[in-house]
């Protein structure tokens, strides 16, 4: 039922519309039948869609492209292993100096995760991001010349540097132009990129391979000059590609100083598409300076802390698998080729792909149960840890590649659960910067879980590749720390229902941020509380 309002006629400022009628039209009052202005969902909608469109591919591409930047490191120390034109034969480096190596990108991913995502808080978020892509491209390019251990070490811990702020400004950069209740899903799709880079990477590492010793250039060396190419191109691109922050209809962005050297992009929405959704938006999200103070209240919120926890285990997990899988199962059959590694370890992301599309939609319509949804996935990746270590006898034993298929199902929607449940918190209690601060304290401390398992265990620890059970100890170490996974989500929801979750901002301030809590209400969040649960299911229509 639509209805027009005639301006200045007072008998049509108020207009009675049934409730079934407020799924599809905005109200100002959720207390009551009357609505006072009302803006078409479907309209809405299209709006949401539109930005989907300008801003979603253009961050697959650029996690897509960054993560196999990162995690080419590993596919490295397998492939032409026969040729002796591996990582470590090429760089002359031993076992623990590879795992050196891998852990100092994660020292600095740790240092500089909160600085880079309270810059991009400041600064056009789009230039930001693009400055991370472009040089995330121009170390992989350098990657290439890598000669000696020293080398190695300085461009790790410079990719570190670059990339940091990379994953949680994503998260950020979301939440100013998706209210809370949209972000989860826009994760989940972009997340999967990761996944897709990972079983790419090990796909066409074994097209690297055969390019081994053309124009001088062995496999791997290859693989980091093309992919930090492309990555260059793409973050150029970005500039112009992403659009800046939302600004209300009518405003002019600052181009004045530094800014006007740099490309404009263009908005992502015009007319009538920017005014539906800068008010849609503005029901939530209202930008404001922050202070020291407002930093300080972030990181003093004990429930950071349970987040961190849950995030140190799972990230270090699937960092782990991801930089020392070719490794592990090498470690089951060493009579398995380079080329066999690599095509071998992309059906371990497949399956991670495979459970975020399955369990990140679930984990959003039972949205109040994201505790359970991640404690299954992490019992899953136990589970198939136990497997890999234990499983059948001798060392060819193909049911424990079977279990590292099972961690990669497991791993796919915790990372993804844990930004999403951090976003929604610390938005609706700190605004911009409590999703700034939260969700770069969550990635970069959590991220001390990628030390452990990158500088301690497997090649780390010589030892342990000894017996018949190999890496069985660096196994254990790694179902120890997803216990403590386990642990913290648990005591996120006690303390929750214990202390709740209100906001530290008044209602209907300024600076307040909670959906819902100012003077709107509309029909998509209406819409949106209706889709959760089971009431939503088509079983249930």
């Amino acid at each position: 039922m639509a209805i027009d309002l005639v301006e200045g006629n007072p008998l049509q400022k108020e207009v009675p519309i049934p409730i079934d009628d407020t799924l599809k039209y905005g109200c100002f009052r959720e207390d009551t039948e009357m609505c006072l202005e009302f803006v078409d969902i479907e309209r809405i909608e299209k709006v949401y869609k539109k930005l989907d469109r300008r801003i979603l591919p253009a961050f697959w591409v650029l996690y897509f492209l960054c993560s196999a930047i990162r995690s080419n490191i590993g596919l490295a120390q397998t492939m032409n292993l026969k040729q002796h034109h591996d990582l470590a034969a090429e760089l002359h480096l031993t076992p623990k100096q590879v795992s050196t190596g891998l852990a100092l990108f994660y020292v600095c991913y740790v240092l500089f995760d909160l600085p880079s995502n309270l810059i991009m808080s400041k600064l056009s978020p789009h230039i930001w991001m693009s400055r991370i892509v472009i040089s995330v491209g121009i170390i992989g390019i350098c990657l290439t010349a890598m000669k000696a251990a020293w080398s190695f070490y300085l461009l790790r811990l410079l990719l570190g540097i670059v990339i940091s702020g990379m994953w949680p400004g994503m998260s950020y950069y979301l939440t100013l132009f998706y209210p809370p209740s949209r972000t989860g899903k826009r994760i989940g799709r972009y997340f999967t990129a990761a996944q897709v880079s990972a079983a790419v990477v090990g796909l066409v590492s074994a097209g690297f391979q055969e390019m081994d010793g053309l124009g001088g250039l062995v496999g791997f060396q290859w693989m980091f000059l093309l992919y930090g190419l492309v990555g260059t191109l793409v973050g150029i691109s970005l500039l112009w590609w992403l659009p800046d922050r939302p600004h209300p209809p009518g405003e002019i962005p600052n181009r004045e100083g530094w800014r006007k050297w740099i490309p404009e992009s263009k908005p992502a929405l015009t007319g009538e598409d920017a005014r539906i959704h800068f008010e849609d938006l503005n029901r939530v999200y209202h930008r404001q300076a922050w202070s020291l103070k407002d930093l300080w209240a972030v990181f003093t919120d004990w429930r950071l802390w349970p987040l961190v926890v849950m995030y140190f285990g799972v990230v270090g997990v699937g960092i782990g698998t991801q930089s020392y899988g070719t490794v592990i199962i090498r470690g089951i059959n060493p009579d398995l080729t380079g080329i066999q590694l690599s095509l071998l370890f992309a059906p371990i992301w497949i399956m991670d792909l495979t459970a975020i599309l399955m369990v990140t939609p679930l984990s959003d319509r039972f949205h109040h149960h994201r505790a359970l949804f991640f404690s299954f996935a992490v019992l899953l990746q136990i589970a198939g840890l136990l497997i890999t270590t234990f499983a059948g006898h001798g060392s060819k034993s193909w049911a424990r590649y079977g279990g590292l298929l099972i961690v990669g199902f497991g791993l796919g929607p915790t990372v993804p659960i844990t930004m999403t449940w951090t976003n929604e918190i610390f938005q609706s209690r700190h605004g911009e910067v409590g999703v700034a601060a939260a969700s770069a304290l969550v990635s970069g401390l959590g991220n001390l879980g990628s030390i452990l398992t990158t500088y301690a265990l497997y090649t780390g620890w010589p030892a342990d590749a000894k017996g018949p059970h190999k890496y069985s100890k660096s196994n254990l170490v790694m179902i120890g720390i997803l216990c403590g996974s386990i642990l913290a989500a648990a005591t996120m929801v006690l303390l929750l229902r214990f202390f709740g979750n209100s906001s530290t901002k008044k209602p209907g301030s300024a600076s307040s941020t909670n959906e819902g809590e100012g003077n709107f209400i509309d029909g998509a969040a209406r819409r949106e509380l209706q889709q959760r649960g089971l009431r939503g299911l088509w079983f249930r229509r």
